[in-house]
């Protein structure tokens, strides 16, 4: 459903860490941009879902949440038909972080480590949802273009 400006609306529960960052950005780059998220109490999402005709996401017993092993960010790859080696590879690694299985994906435990540390840095929800999008946008990056790429100091075969 979308408002009167033509935006959909979304709401799920404050403190958002990884799948409630990662859904989001999903949203914003890939179904619509101007998408509103709300993030409330988790006894509110129910009630401010049917006040403000918001669509809940992440929570239990509603469509857009986790089902079996696969959490949000999965259920909206499917839903949305958006799969893509990109969007794959980056679910695999929300998941890993999202379920506590980093060994799902080495780069598992370091989104998981920068989404805890944003939520540490940030106490307005919208105001680390800005960074999380940034943080997304570069996971995305490098899942679509650079995942080839290494790094490594000093070069092989050089003296330090």
């Amino acid at each position: 459903m979308r408002d009167g400006a033509g935006r959909t609306l979304w709401v799920t529960r404050a403190r958002p860490k990884v799948d409630r960052i990662a859904c989001p950005w999903l949203i914003r780059r890939f179904v619509d941009p101007s998408a509103v998220f709300l993030f409330v109490a988790p006894a509110e999402v129910a009630a401010v879902a049917e006040r403000f005709a918001a669509t809940p996401f992440d929570i239990e017993g509603v469509f857009w949440s986790h089902r079996g092993e696969f959490c949000t960010f999965d259920v909206m790859l499917d839903e949305f038909a958006l799969h893509t080696p990109a969007l794959d590879r980056l679910a695999l690694i929300v998941r890993g972080a999202d379920t506590a299985r980093a060994d799902l994906a080495p780069e598992a435990a370091g989104l998981l480590a920068a989404s805890l540390g944003l939520s540490r840095m940030h106490r307005d929800d919208l105001v680390q949802l800005d960074a999380g999008l940034a943080l997304y946008d570069a996971f995305y990056r490098w899942a679509r273009d650079a995942t080839d790429e290494t790094h490594n100091w000093p070069a092989p075969g050089k003296p330090a």
